[in-house]
């Protein structure tokens, strides 16, 4: 019986016998760019597009201890907020010798662990993970990665590696004193999934009503399914069930915060007379919602960015130069939704 010869792979030898070059100039070649001439790095590019060589990265990781990959890991794919983490992710790979491997951890410690496993276990040049709340096994697996790491999307005094990122306590709370300047005396908290960012959110709620005097633990309507504009609008269906007389609302994303609008405008309720609407993230959607919406605009598409370069002058440095810690910050867009004609200083009830 006759077999089919498989075709025999191309192989770097075949490239520097293709370029006239030794192997040693290709692997510096793809390795380090900067350090042959464009001359020769162009004759080299010519001849593995020719020949269809593909280099082997395992290969490459064990003569030099790393691949050129990235690890991405966020908790979603599909939420806008982290499609602009990852924005700036990409525009900083752009025209670096590195790739992105991205994984996505479905807001599950367990998939968290999985993926970063799988990740060190292909010797990536840095990582790049979400959020400070990993769990132990995460933690240990994060704290003996040989590789540089940066931790975004919150902030630490004491990040395993670095952290890029701001403040979800600030930032919920300088939202909800933004609604008691306004004059809003009867606030609620609408918040969705639960995840421990969005804890810190409700904890600056709970800090800045409490000071205030005007916390009310009816006005607090969570769920621990995802957020949707529908979900919003349930949620503050049940708010109102419970509390009628809340005159304002901080959701903890802008998803809710749409979703509570809608709710108020069949009922109605006039935005932002009779009530206030503050979301979190400031999307595209905030501005252009009628009335349009106030919400705590984050820093995502710098955040990706800045996470990049923290890493590459890391890995250039070998970890002996630049910041550990970044605070980006936020900045609370008002708009139509919490301008009440005549604001006053807030107070008790």
């Amino acid at each position: 019986m006759e077999t089919m010869n498989k075709p025999r792979k191309t192989t770097l030898a075949d490239v520097a016998a293709h370029a006239n070059v030794s192997a040693i100039t290709v692997s510096r070649a793809l390795r380090n760019p900067d350090k042959v001439s464009a001359a020769l790095r162009d004759r080299i590019q010519a001849s593995i597009r020719l020949l269809g060589y593909v280099p082997d990265p395992a290969a490459r990781a064990l003569a030099s201890g790393r691949t050129d990959v990235i690890g991405v890991i966020i908790p979603s794919v599909t939420n806008n907020v982290y499609s602009d983490v990852l924005r700036g992710v990409y525009a900083g790979i752009e025209g670096t010798p590195f790739d992105v491997q991205l994984g996505n951890s479905r807001y599950s410690p367990s998939k968290e662990e999985d993926l970063l496993r799988v990740f060190l276990s292909q010797k990536p040049a840095g990582l790049i993970v979400t959020g400070t709340d990993q769990s132990p096994a995460a933690q240990a697996l994060l704290r003996a990665a040989p590789c540089p790491l940066v931790q975004i999307m919150d902030i630490s005094d004491d990040p395993v590696n670095m952290i890029v990122g701001f403040s979800h306590f600030d930032a919920a709370r300088a939202a909800t004193r933004h609604l008691l300047a306004q004059g809003y005396r009867r606030p609620a908290f609408l918040g969705a999934r639960m995840d421990p960012r969005t804890q810190r959110r409700y904890e600056g709620f709970r800090e800045a009503t409490n000071s205030a005097g005007v916390f009310d633990p009816r006005r607090v309507v969570t769920t621990t399914e995802p957020s949707t504009v529908t979900m919003g609008a349930q949620l503050f269906a049940d708010l109102l069930a419970q509390t009628p007389d809340a005159d304002a609302v901080f959701c903890n994303n802008d998803d809710l915060a749409l979703g509570a609008l809608f709710e108020a405008q069949r009922r109605r309720i006039a935005v932002p007379d009779a009530l206030g609407i503050c979301g979190f993230n400031d999307l595209e959607m905030m501005a252009a919602a009628e009335p349009a919406l106030t919400s705590v605009r984050t820093h995502r598409n710098e955040m990706g960015g800045r996470a990049v370069a923290m890493l590459l002058q890391s890995l250039e440095t070998g970890g002996r130069a630049g910041p550990r810690r970044v605070d980006l910050g936020f900045d609370i867009m008002q708009r139509t939704s919490t301008r009440l004609p005549h604001a006053v200083p807030p107070g008790p009830s």
